[in-house]
């Protein structure tokens, strides 16, 4: 019960007002790129006034920050056990890397604007991956228990867990000449099982 308990810290809820401005938020990303939301377009299309928007965020850009937190968030709920072992932990990333390919915001953001990408979750750590490296650091807890993860601080081996998923990710297209779908699977969790290996 603990570990699920540690799984829910700094996961943020949103009512309903605020989920239908997020989602107007998405609709806009999916049509017009992230440089198409405006407050005023996000207060239209969810049926807010713009001060109903500016109450909860004071920019654009927040919105969009938001949008991605929340897709996030949607991602980890997926897995609402955490890993007790390094094989499963590997599993659960790969897992994870997959559905964040797919999701409809953060794929569209890879597709189609890279560089926008880039800036929300590389340039600094958000939100979005202290709920990732919190969510990575438990299981890494539990896995060293077992003994199947190397010693070392949970957070430290988090944090460069998700450099290695997140840089894989990035890169996909880069590379998918170079190397296909089932091998850069492979690689990615030899990748991420040799740096939890003891």
């Amino acid at each position: 019960m603990e570990d699920r308990q540690a799984l829910q810290l700094d996961r943020p809820v949103w009512d309903e007002a605020e989920m239908r401005m997020l989602d107007a938020a998405v609709e806009l990303i999916a049509v017009r790129g992230s440089g198409g939301v405006t407050v005023a377009e996000v207060a239209r299309n969810a049926g807010v006034s713009r001060p109903t928007v500016y109450r909860r965020w004071a920019s654009a850009d927040e919105i969009v920050r938001a949008a991605l937190l929340r897709a996030t968030v949607s991602l980890i709920e997926q897995f609402p056990e955490p890993a007790q072992s390094r094989a499963d932990l590997v599993r659960d990333v790969m897992r994870f890397s997959e559905l964040f390919r797919t999701d409809p915001l953060y794929g569209r953001l890879l597709d189609r604007e890279p560089e926008v990408f880039t800036r929300y979750t590389l340039q600094r750590i958000g939100q979005s991956q202290r709920v990732i490296l919190q969510w990575l650091a438990t299981a890494i807890e539990l896995a060293q228990r077992g003994g199947s993860v190397r010693a070392g601080t949970p957070s430290d081996l988090a944090v460069m867990l998700l450099l290695i998923a997140q840089s894989a990710i990035l890169s996909h297209n880069t590379v998918s000449a170079l190397i296909d779908e089932p091998h850069w699977s492979s690689e990615l969790w030899h990748a991420l099982d040799g740096h939890l290996r003891p």
